[in-house]
């Protein structure tokens, strides 16, 4: 099971689920995130944390740790 934290730079992925047991879970999916939309992995910082995920044309910046609940 891979997680969004996991994409590689300019990668694709379609959203399969939210872990719910996430503390950042329902955060993620009020901005956006939800299953079946498409994300790519724009941009990384200096040290990988955050990272920039585009969905439905919007370039998100959140943390690692959020994104390890993004089943993909």
């Amino acid at each position: 099971m891979r997680t969004a934290a996991e994409l590689k730079l300019g990668e694709k992925a379609i959203i399969k689920d939210i872990d719910n047991t996430h503390p950042s879970s329902h955060r993620i999916l009020e901005i956006g995130f939800t299953p079946g939309q498409e994300i790519v992995l724009l941009t990384k910082s200096i040290f990988n944390d955050p990272i920039g995920l585009s969905i439905r044309g919007t370039i998100f910046a959140i943390r690692k740790n959020e994104a390890s609940c993004i089943i993909i």
